[in-house]
Formats: C-alpha cells, sequence, structure tokens
C-alpha cells in the first residue's frame, strides 16, 4: 500500500514536468513561475513521504505493543493456572497470589488558621480533629492477604504513623474470614471494622474526601473497630440482600471494654442494592449499634457509664455509561446517625441524644479528574446537667462545606486539593489540604 502510495506521488510529479516542459502556455511563462511550481511540487512529496514514514512507524509500535501484552496475558494466565494446580493439590509451593502484600502512603499538606480537636457536645474518642497547618506524613498502611486453605481467609493491616516526633505501629486488622459455608454464609473473627455504616468498613484511603465526615468523627472517633466476630448471610438472589450481625469484645469507640465474658457490644445490620438499566446502581443500609459502657475515657479524662444506642441509615447511587466508569461516573451519598444515651458522665445523671448526618456527590468529568461537594452537621442534646463538661451543650450545631478536586494519573496513586469551610467551633475556618495517596504492590478493589 505504501509502495503504491509513493508510485502515485512520482507519476503525479512526473506529468506535471511534462506538462511544464510541453504545454505552450508554460513555455511562455516566466523562470521564476516554473521555479515556484517545482518547489511546491517538492514541498508535497516530501509532506507525503513523512506522513508515509510516521505512519509506518507506529504500525511498528502497535505490533511491538500487541505482542508483549500477548505475552504478558499468556504469563498471567501460566500463573493462575499454576496457582490453581498448587491449591487443588494441597501443595505449599509458593506463587504470586498469596500472600498479596501491599502498602499505602498517605501525606498531606494543611492551611488551617484554628482548627480543633474535639466536636462541642460529644465526648472525644479517636482519631478526630483537623490537626496542625503545615506538611504531615499522615499514615501509612501495609496489608497482607491471602487463603489460608480451601476454607479459610486471612487479613493483616498495620499501620504506621509519626505522633509528635515518635513513630507509632497500630494493629488495625487480623482476621480470619470462612469461605465454604454454606447457604450463603459467612464468619469472620478477629479485629475488623465494623459494617455499621457504609463508609466504616473502608479503609480511609479510600475516601473521596481528606478527612471522614463530621458524624463518624463523632460517633464512630473516625471508624468503629471490633474485636469480635461476624456472621453475614448474602440472599441467593437477583438484588442485593444482606444481613449480618457483630459481637464486640473490644474497646472500639464508642464502646469500651468490661473484661467480662460477654461482648460489651453487638451490632445489628442489613444491606439491599440492585442495578437500574446498565448505567445505575444503587445500595441502602440500617443498622443498629448497642454499647454497655463501663469508664469509657475516650480521648478525654471525663469516664461515662451507661447505655449507648446508635442508628445509622445510609444510601448510595452511582452511575456511569453502561457500567463504564473509566471516563465518566457520578455519585450521590449520605449517612444519616441517631444516639441516645444513658448513664452517668463523670458521676453526673446523664441522659442525652445527638444526631447528625453528611451529603455528599461526586463527579468524574474525565478521565483522571473528579470534583465533589460535601455538606456534613452533628449536633447533641444532652441537658442541662452537663455544663462545664466536655459534652456541654453548645447551643448550636456544628456544621462544615467542603469542596474537593483530585487527579489520579493512575489507580495507584492521587493527588487531591481540598477547601473546607469549617463550623465546628463557634468562630468559621477557612481550610486548605493538598493530600497524596500512593499504592504500593498489591490492592485489592474497594466496597460498592
Amino acid at each position: 500500500m505504501i509502495q503504491v502510495k509513493i508510485s502515485k506521488v512520482s507519476a503525479f510529479v512526473l506529468a506535471i514536468g511534462l506538462s511544464l516542459s510541453l504545454s505552450p502556455a508554460f513555455a511562455q511563462s516566466t523562470d521564476d513561475d516554473v521555479a515556484d511550481l517545482r518547489r511546491l511540487v517538492e514541498e508535497m512529496r516530501q509532506d507525503y513521504e513523512a506522513r508515509i514514514s510516521d505512519l509506518e512507524a507506529k504500525l511498528a509500535s502497535t505490533e511491538r505493543l500487541a505482542r508483549r501484552a500477548r505475552d504478558d496475558a499468556g504469563e498471567a494466565v501460566e500463573l493462575a493456572e499454576q496457582s490453581a494446580i498448587d491449591q487443588s493439590s494441597g501443595s505449599s509451593a509458593p506463587n504470586t497470589f498469596n500472600p498479596s502484600i501491599g502498602a499505602v502512603l498517605i501525606g498531606r499538606y494543611a492551611s488551617v488558621d484554628r482548627g480543633w480537636d474535639g466536636i462541642p457536645g460529644f465526648q472525644p474518642g479517636g482519631e478526630i480533629g483537623t490537626g496542625g497547618s503545615g506538611f504531615s506524613l499522615g499514615e501509612a498502611e501495609i496489608n497482607l492477604k491471602a487463603s489460608v486453605d480451601t476454607r479459610y481467609y486471612g487479613n493483616l493491616t498495620v499501620s504506621v504513623a509519626d505522633e509528635d516526633g515518635e513513630t507509632a505501629v497500630g494493629l488495625e486488622e487480623a482476621w480470619l474470614q470462612t469461605t465454604d459455608l454454606p447457604l450463603g454464609f459467612t464468619v469472620t473473627g478477629g479485629r475488623f471494622f465494623s459494617s455499621s455504616g457504609y463508609l466504616n468498613s473502608a479503609h480511609i484511603h479510600a475516601d473521596d474526601f481528606v478527612d471522614r465526615p463530621l458524624p463518624y468523627q463523632a460517633f464512630f472517633g473516625g471508624a468503629y473497630v471490633v474485636d469480635g466476630i461476624q456472621a453475614r448471610w448474602l440472599a441467593p438472589t437477583s438484588l442485593l440482600v444482606e444481613i449480618g450481625s457483630e459481637l464486640n469484645w473490644g474497646s472500639g469507640f464508642p464502646a469500651s471494654a468490661n473484661a467480662e465474658s460477654s461482648p460489651g457490644a453487638w451490632t445489628l445490620y442489613s444491606k439491599i442494592g440492585g442495578d437500574v438499566g446498565d448505567s445505575h446502581s444503587w445500595q441502602a443500609g440500617l443498622s443498629h449499634t448497642s454499647a454497655d459502657d463501663v469508664n469509657r475515657a475516650g480521648s478525654s479524662n471525663e469516664l461515662f457509664t451507661g447505655d449507648s444506642d446508635l442508628t445509622v441509615a445510609d444510601f448510595v447511587w452511582k452511575w456511569s455509561p453502561h457500567g463504564n466508569s473509566s471516563t465518566r461516573s457520578f455519585k450521590v451519598q449520605g449517612e444519616y446517625f441517631k444516639r441516645s444515651e444513658d448513664g452517668l458522665f463523670s458521676g453526673i445523671p446523664y441522659d442525652g441524644d445527638q444526631d447528625g448526618w453528611y451529603l455528599q456527590s461526586v463527579l468524574q468529568f474525565a478521565r483522571l479528574w473528579r470534583v465533589g461537594i460535601r455538606h456534613d452537621v452533628v449536633r447533641a442534646d444532652n441537658g442541662a446537667l452537663l455544663s462545664g463538661t466536655v459534652i456541654e451543650d453548645p447551643g448550636r450545631n456544628s456544621y462544615r462545606n467542603s469542596l474537593m478536586v483530585d487527579w489520579s494519573p493512575s489507580e495507584f496513586s492521587r493527588l487531591r486539593m481540598q477547601y473546607t469551610d469549617d463550623n465546628v467551633l463557634s468562630e468559621s475556618d477557612n481550610q486548605w489540604y493538598l493530600q497524596y495517596i500512593m499504592s504500593l504492590g498489591a490492592h485489592g478493589a474497594h466496597q460498592f
């Protein structure tokens, strides 16, 4: 095809040359006109040859990429087949997929005028607050996942963070999960993130904003961690129907370890979801957590002993053209929290109610770019007796408005900028964040 195109160009040039030499009209033209025409013909010939050379180079590059893709696909198939052979034969030979090891690095630069480390009307617990201005390494996660055998799957997640110049290592997750129970049942035991609420079971690096919404910070101290056991049932239907329960012997806020044989807290939850056409999907959830707290300290010196009951309702709607979210997508997500506590706070009779909610939406308008907006609010009604304590009624709601934009050059890296109009305290605070999230090694897919 290329040779034919070159021949046509040569014939074209030859024809023009013959016309210039034979035509009586051209014979009468000046030498300057002839030279101009010849230069024009030469430029056309060079342009055609340059385009043909460029097409030949692109064709060769495409063929090399295709061969490389075929080779990589063949190698992946061979490794997968060998892994399946090892598992079916009970072989303990190491393979690429067992275990999967990964790490996530998170850091940020912040500009915060005043900031806060506690929300008025709420006992502080866990890791909450704005943090200070300047650069912070944040928290790094190291994760190992693997199939133990044909019956169990295991997960271990360790966090490493810098706290006041010292390195702090924490155990985030350490659980085992059944893989072969009948009738859609699964049991998980160890330390795990509770399924109470929508965001709680996800790692922080999977969030759409730099920080967790205010209800998660006020009611869960950022995240509710269970030391215990979870049992869940997935219905064999086309519509997602999941029901589960959890027993917690640990001290993850808002629970407290009571050093007894019976669990100090329990959770019931349910999820339902499905598709609408081939471009829309949704999920709704409802959960209830009840804790029998004994001297729950949180992050303050004031203690709470009594009953704590929290109900969370959540809803998520997602859109992407024909289910392909690689270039465009849109998500609307919201949760409502309602808590009632009854007991003694710092020895004072306490019967309080708190609630809060957030609503956010994220639009992916290009293959690498997303923009999001969020409004979150919490409020407390703890009564007049708690005046002078950390949960004294503030007489106002705490709320924020946040706007973020992020750029993800690949599934392993993300840069995010966020602005927050913070009204948690009585005075408004303008906050700017620049965050990076980098994944190293293997990392599994996140929840819906």
